[in-house]
This record gives structure tokens, sequence and C-alpha cells, in this order.
């Protein structure tokens, strides 16, 4: 195992879209948490650390939704629904049935929930982080249910 893969040989990388740290953006919307594999802490470490206390400080993403949950970068996240979740992208939430497909707390499919569904619960826009089994995502940008 070295710094740059995981004890699976996964690579670990930062990922940047137009100058953008994307790994970086997650934890500040709330969509991930930093996560340091055998303490391994990364050239960024101390930003993602920050960008993590300020969005659950603020209950940004899944630190609102899970306010029981606990910023622990040594040890990965998960939803408590099936076991740990080594995307790092949703925590342990006491008993939350939610869809790790989704940032927020979208209910799991089944059933099938369309986007009248989504406004009535209150919870659109949808931001999908994963597949899309509910389709709420038509036009495949990444958010959902984003008209009224």
């Amino acid at each position: 195992i070295s710094d740059d893969k995981d004890q699976f040989n996964r690579e670990l990388r930062y990922v940047f879209f137009n100058g953008v740290n994307v790994n970086l953006e997650m934890v500040k919307r709330g969509a991930a948490a930093p996560y340091f594999y055998d303490g391994q802490k990364g050239v960024y470490a101390e930003e993602l650390l920050a960008a993590a206390q300020s969005a659950k400080d603020n209950q940004i993403g899944l630190w609102g939704l899970c306010p029981s949950a606990i910023l622990n970068p040594d040890s990965s996240l998960s939803t408590g629904l099936s076991g740990a979740n080594d995307s790092g992208i949703l925590v342990t939430g006491g008993g939350v049935n939610c869809d790790p497909n989704y940032q927020g707390c979208i209910p799991p499919y089944p059933p099938d929930l369309n986007c009248d569904d989504i406004r009535a619960l209150g919870l659109a826009p949808v931001y999908r982080i994963g597949a899309d089994p509910h389709g709420l995502d038509r036009d495949r940008d990444g958010v959902g249910c984003e008209n009224n």
C-alpha cells in the first residue's frame, strides 16, 4: 500500500474540472467527507478538513440530514443501512432511509418517485451523485427536478 493506492489497489486521486478541485467542492457542499486511508494525508488534507468542518457547522448536505454524524477522517462513512460505503458520500443517519444515489435524503427505489413527488416532499432540486433509479435527472446534467 502506498499513499496513491488503497488496500484494494485502487488509485486515489484528486479530480479537477475547469480548474476546480471536485473533491474539495463535494466536501464543501456536504456531498462527501474526507477519509484519509491508513492515516495518509494528501496535499489538500487541511483544506478538505476545513471544508468538512464548515459544512458540518453549517449543516450543509449530509451534515444537515444526519445531525448525529461524526466527522472522522480516519474511518470511512456509511449510511448505516447496508454496511460500509467506501465512497464516503453518505454517513450514518440513525435509521434514515435514503437512496445513496442522490445528495440529500431521497427515499430509495422502489417505489418509483417522479419530480412531482419530490417537489411535494420539498426535496427539489435533486443532485444525482450515482445512478438515477427514479429517472429524476432526464437531461443527465447531475441535477434533477430543477424546473417547477
